[in-house]
């Protein structure tokens, strides 16, 4: 490995372990602060910040000819020296644009692409540790393989990581005959692999993985580690700050030397909610009757008088006349129900699995299981449960088979892994509401980068309706009559239960559509590919990290390209701009519009006394004045996101708590 490129990363030592990675940073209320002003002046300055990128790019392009002229043996003789600069003096701007320019000419000569000035302006902001933000279309796959090669190249291993597993193996293959005329090796972590062929994958010079792969992978080897920690070898590399042979004492991993996330928001903001954890199962001793007397108490409560339910922070909790109940209730009844904390926690979790988690929206029946479903991204989490009896819990509730309740064994959050790289970089097409975020908890610096070609996209304005009917029928409305006209029409809900219920409609008005939801994730580059088609009806979950294209055929794109229509805010404005941009790119035409309802969980979650207010003065089957809506969304996304910025503090704050806890008895991550 390059010692001039760790330098330069301010990399001087590692952590103690099984393999390099950084000590993990416990940001202070003074970090905080100054990670704030930092992210927002990266948010707002961008533009200040372009020229030097701008300029780096226009010296790769300038390469262009000289390159082109020459044939492959010749220019295949450009990658030793490139090596051997690259080890010596590292990733400086000089051999950074040399090998940006070869890789631009490989990738034309392999793929038939060459790499526009923005995708050049990416690939740099990336190389130096930062966040770029890139339209959506504007081709971040491409992007990606530019700071790739050169870190690989330098001699440090590369994680390239993505937000499914469709896209991970597209990708790999798609850049293979790239990495293979620089002699990189490519590999692949998906989640069927035996801990063998991971090892090979993680080996690579560049492996492409699925986040969640990837974190449980270093868990894995956490638990290792904490099982060889007496052995005086592994003591004495951990103090050496040396990395583990790979494969070696088991591990899976060879150390967190450079990421690249892509679509960074997703992974290091909208999943960074929720620690990642392996868990062990264990029989339930106290059987499926204690979950069904528990659910059976919770039912019988009544809101406001026993508990109070917390749409905001998605809780409930019980008042003292619930408890009081409770404990009436549990009068007989054996074992924990005589523990009044344990019978509290189990009558709230059957509340919580009554009233804040419902089917097809959270969650939904397969194969005789419940199955969670990612609200950012519609795809249902393989192999995930909910803890603290919450999963069996919904078992009961559905009357399926109770699963064994798991037991934690490690775990950590998004935020102390990604800490934890050498050097992390990322992209993705909606990142700038989140920059102070990003710089405080990763310091990851954003920069906006302008598209390649002008946006044509038109917003057609936001429609607020009083009743969801109204609103339905408005979507149906605009739905028939752009496809009517010859435009390809894609709806956004943000429900299983929303995108079937409209896709009902849409059948009873015998309009051709097609339904992406949880329930057809085997389908899902199939039914986006073919989604830009003359008079196609799309009805999708969640756009984010879909990673297919919508390509419009030149009959549509003469129509006016593809319209979205929104149906449902999200409680993040980044959410919808991911759905909005799957419209008008590369300088196509589209538009977009959102037709919503007051009934919607955001605004009955986050701006209940303005909606109130706003039923107040608009008919049962009206709308909403139309200076109202943009206010409405505002304040309630505005309330949303701040709300889930302190889970995810919380969810450190906790986090760190546990680990101090799970050390202290021997079982740290």
């Amino acid at each position: 490995m390059s010692r001039a490129v760790l330098s330069t990363w301010g990399v001087h030592a590692f952590a103690p372990g099984l393999y390099p990675e950084r000590q993990d940073a416990k940001p202070g209320k003074l970090d905080r602060f100054m990670g704030g002003l930092l992210g927002r002046w990266a948010r707002h300055g961008s533009a200040l910040r372009l020229p030097p990128v701008r300029r780096f790019a226009e010296r790769v392009i300038a390469r262009e000819g000289e390159l082109a002229a020459l044939d492959e043996a010749t220019l295949q003789a450009r990658v030793a020296p490139l090596r051997a600069a690259l080890a010596a003096s590292g990733l400086d701007d000089a051999n950074a644009a040399e090998v940006f320019a070869l890789v631009r000419e490989v990738c034309f000569r392999r793929l038939g692409k060459r790499h526009y000035p923005v995708q050049l302006m990416g690939g740099y902001t990336m190389l130096n540790g930062g966040l770029a933000e890139m339209m959506t279309g504007e081709g971040k796959t491409l992007t990606a393989v530019l700071p790739a090669v050169a870190v690989a190249l330098a001699g440090v291993p590369v994680h390239v990581i993505t937000v499914n597993e469709y896209l991970a193996q597209r990708d790999s293959e798609q850049l293979a005959p790239v990495y293979g005329f620089f002699g990189l090796s490519v590999g692949l972590v998906t989640p069927e692999q035996e801990p063998p062929e991971r090892i090979v994958a993680y080996g690579c010079d560049v492996c492409y993985c699925v986040n969640k792969d990837l974190v449980f992978d270093y868990l894995r080897d956490r638990i290792t580690a904490q099982r060889i920690k007496a052995g005086a070898r592994a003591l004495l590399e951990g103090w050496l700050g040396r990395s583990a042979p790979v494969g070696g004492s088991g591990t899976l991993l060879r150390g967190l030397y450079y990421a690249i996330v892509d679509e960074a928001d997703s992974v290091l903001i909208d999943e960074a909610r929720t620690p990642l954890i392996i868990s062990a199962e264990q029989d339930d001793p106290n059987g499926r009757a204690f979950y069904e007397q528990g659910l059976a108490v919770a039912r019988s409560l009544n809101a406001d008088e026993h508990y109070r339910l917390h749409l905001k922070e998605r809780s409930i909790e019980l008042t003292e006349a619930g408890r009081a109940a409770v404990a009436e209730a549990s009068r007989g009844l054996p074992g924990l129900w005589q523990v009044s904390r344990a019978r509290e926690e189990l009558v709230e979790q059957g509340l919580t699995a009554e009233h804040l988690f419902e089917l097809d929206r959270h969650y939904i029946l397969a194969e005789g299981k419940v199955q969670i479903v990612d609200e950012y991204t519609g795809r249902v989490m393989a192999d995930r449960s909910w803890e603290k009896g919450l999963h069996q819990m919904i078992e009961v509730k559905e009357g399926l088979e109770l699963t064994k309740r798991r037991d934690t064994i490690s775990r950590i959050t998004y935020q102390r892994f990604f800490r934890r790289y050498l050097r992390l970089a990322g992209m993705s097409g909606t990142v700038t509401e989140v920059a102070p975020e990003m710089r405080t908890v990763y310091a990851l610096d954003v920069l906006r980068i302008p598209p390649n070609r002008p946006v044509q996209r038109r917003d057609l304005g936001l429609r607020v309706f009083a009743r969801s009917e109204a609103r339905w029928d408005a979507v149906l409305a605009s739905a028939r009559a752009h496809a009517a006209a010859g435009r390809a029409v894609l709806i956004g809900t943000r429900s299983v239960a929303a995108s079937e219920l409209i896709g009902a409609r849409l059948a009873a008005a015998g309009l051709d559509h097609e339904v992406l939801n949880a329930r057809q994730d085997a389908r899902e580059a199939e039914i986006v590919a073919d989604a830009g088609q003359p008079g196609r009806i799309t009805v999708a979950t969640n756009m984010a990290g879909r990673g297919t294209d919508i390509l419009l055929t030149p009959e549509v794109k003469a129509a006016g390209g593809l319209h979205v229509i929104l149906t449902e805010y999200h409680d993040s404005a980044r959410i919808d701009r991911q759905l909005y941009g799957r419209s008008g790119r590369q300088g196509d035409p589209g538009s977009y519009e959102a037709l919503v309802s007051l009934e919607d969980e955001l605004f009955l979650a986050h701006a209940a006394r303005l909606v109130a207010w706003l039923h107040a003065r608009t008919a049962p089957d009206g709308e909403v004045a139309r200076r109202f809506g943009p206010l409405l969304r505002r304040f309630a996304q505005g309330a949303a996101e701040a709300q889930n910025a302190r889970i995810r503090r919380h969810t450190v704050d906790s986090d760190n708590r546990m680990e101090q806890a799970l050390a202290f008895a021997g079982r740290g991550e």
